[in-house]
């Protein structure tokens, strides 16, 4: 494949498709790496705007957001996505992409369901453009990559589960935080606010449900893009032959077969 590496493992399917949208393209290259800086300089802006005195957060808060978490996560991912052909980077990589996928995609969700004013319609740009690239660009820049972009490690049925370790862990340390300080990072998160630890309980219960049916979504739609590349399963991380191919060298327990060239009784 000229100018492009060769997948691991290879694409079999589809290859004038595949070739087109491969990961080492200049243009897809170009893209991850832009949107990639702008998440960055955006939250650089954010991070300035939280040290001024009129701002609603400050840094520590700032950071202890699900969007900045994620974003500052994919800012750096799609730049070392940019930097570096596939072939340099590890085989979960692709693993790593579609989580921060999902992550984004929960964060446009959300922000539209439960954090954007009423009276601010979806599609429209009349707004802070920091949160425009983090809630509304980047999301749709991250959905658009997983389901093009030629893909060829196929994902287990369980890696959504292991992708809602993050939003799990991130609810855990919100109400720890919210219960030392008072701050809560969402209204739907606070139980100082009209409903208590109810109305908390069933608005969080249907977020995760939420999170666990886009995940199951992602996960899918990713390996159907791995289907449209690779015929067969593709190989686990722990297949045999695909680690003696990577390294040249047997797995733990093996023997290699001396020789007897040379040796004869």
């Amino acid at each position: 494949m000229s100018g492009a590496s060769t997948l691991i493992p290879p694409a079999e399917n589809n290859l004038a498709l595949n070739h087109a949208l491969h990961p080492d393209r200049l243009w897809i290259r170009l893209v991850r790496a832009a949107v990639g800086v702008a998440v960055l300089v955006a939250l650089i802006q954010k991070t300035m705007d939280a040290t001024l005195p009129t701002n609603d957060v400050d840094i520590p808060q700032l950071y202890s957001e699900f969007t900045v978490q994620s974003n500052l996560a994919v800012g750096l991912v799609l730049i070392a996505s940019a930097a570096w052909p596939r072939t340099r980077l590890p085989l979960w990589w692709d693993h790593l992409f579609g989580a921060l996928t999902f992550y984004m995609v929960m964060t446009g969700i959300i922000y539209v369901v439960l954090v954007a004013p009423p009276s601010e319609p979806w599609w429209t740009l009349d707004m802070y453009w920091p949160q425009m690239i983090h809630h509304r660009i980047v999301p749709l820049v991250m959905a658009l990559d997983w389901i093009l972009v030629t893909r060829t490690v196929r994902g287990r049925w369980w890696r959504p589960l292991a992708w809602m370790v993050y939003p799990a862990a991130f609810l855990a340390f919100s109400w720890i935080r919210g219960g030392i300080d008072g701050w809560y990072v969402y209204d739907f998160l606070d139980p100082t606010l009209d409903g208590g630890w109810p109305g908390v309980f069933v608005t969080t219960s249907q977020v995760l449900a939420a999170f666990l049916v886009v995940a199951v979504l992602i996960h899918v739609a990713g390996n159907v893009r791995v289907g449209l590349a690779v015929a067969h399963p593709a190989p686990r991380l722990t297949d045999r032959p695909l680690i003696r191919a990577l390294t040249g060298r047997p797995n733990r327990g093996e023997r290699t077969v001396p020789s007897n060239h040379g040796h004869q009784k």
